[in-house]
């Protein structure tokens, strides 16, 4: 007998990367290994020396086939095995082995919109829905488009083993939200990418497409973001509110270098308006979603706890975004 192994890997498109996956058959007892593909076709070599390397890291059963398929996140090698310039991934691990002591947690939460023939799940064909307002957790009738994608979905990360938190409806119709964490990293974002394809996978079965655009509507309409949850052990200890807003003043030191990375089309959707700061500008507060990095309120009462950095976009890509915070907060409390 033998399984099915879905390896799963991020390519080298441009501006944006998208996930590739594709299906080896393994015999039973044998673990999946090294494989390769196609890189002239996904944007990662040239056809004259088109072979790259899939490194398995991240292994989880599949929900979505046999109760012994596997899902298998990879991380991009030249045929050297050394990291291809596309895998991020690579200086996450570096960057997370250099500052572990800090211990260093991420708990992610990841917008999305559903689409369907061009424009959000739900929406009428011509003009808008009704404006935002009733649609952020909200429940009855013709108001939720998605739900049923978004059920099969967590119960599909439940069954993967994956650290999903929660989900909810987001403030615009045909959005929706799911939460990855607490986790170090690179495994925050080895789930991350899992869950994203999976719910990439499970929307084809309705004939809908999950987008991450930050802004797939322009106008008064919420774009999507992937608020990121960050802490470390001295801010997580008793008395840790002073490694907070060290944090914070840390990561506004760098705000250039972090907003560029955070994802492409970060200016259409840091605004200034629809919960978001300005891209430009930089602020915290205890509970304020219009400041570039919120302090829970139970945080401020307890002294202790973590920050959420409200910048990310949507398609940001989660090695980036958790080696960035780990080095620039981290860096500055050694």
């Amino acid at each position: 007998m033998s399984y099915q192994a879905e390896y799963i890997w991020i390519d080298g498109t441009k501006p944006s990367p998208l996930i590739r996956s594709k299906t080896k058959v393994i015999p039973d007892g044998k673990e999946p290994g090294i494989w390769g593909f196609d890189g002239s076709s996904t944007n990662q070599a040239t056809g004259e020396n088109s072979d790259c390397v899939l490194q398995p890291v991240f292994v989880c059963p599949d929900p979505l086939r046999g109760p012994d398929d596997k899902l298998v996140m990879c991380e991009v090698l030249l045929t050297d095995f050394t990291p291809h310039p596309t895998n991020t991934r690579a200086a996450c691990v570096a960057v997370a082995e250099k500052y572990a002591e800090h211990e260093p947690w991420f708990g992610i939460e990841q917008e999305y919109t559903f689409l369907q023939d061009g424009r959000p799940l739900g929406w009428p064909l011509n003009g808008y829905p009704a404006p935002q307002g009733p649609y952020y957790c909200g429940v009855g009738g013709d108001k939720m488009p998605g739900r049923e994608i978004v059920e099969r979905h967590t119960v599909a990360c439940m069954k993967a083993g994956l650290a999903i938190e929660g989900t909810n409806a987001e403030v615009m119709m045909g959005q929706w939200e799911f939460q990855i964490g607490i986790l170090p990293p690179p495994l925050i974002g080895d789930q991350l990418w899992t869950a994203r394809w999976l719910l990439f996978r499970i929307a084809e079965d309705f004939g809908v497409f999950a987008t991450l655009e930050p802004k797939p509507v322009l106008g008064d309409w919420n774009g999507a973001g992937a608020h990121t949850n960050f802490s470390t052990k001295e801010m997580r200890a008793e008395g840790g509110w002073d490694a907070i807003i060290a944090g914070c003043e840390a990561i506004g030191k760098n705000v250039d270098e972090h907003v560029s990375n955070y994802g492409v089309g970060i200016a259409d959707r840091l605004t200034g308006a629809h919960e978001t700061a300005h891209y430009s500008q930089f602020s915290y507060g205890t509970s304020d979603r219009g400041a570039s990095i919120r302090i829970p309120w139970v945080v401020a009462k307890e002294r202790k706890g973590w920050l959420e950095d409200r910048r990310p976009n949507a398609n940001m890509d989660p090695y980036v975004v958790s080696r960035l915070l780990v080095e620039t907060v981290c860096s500055a409390m050694s």
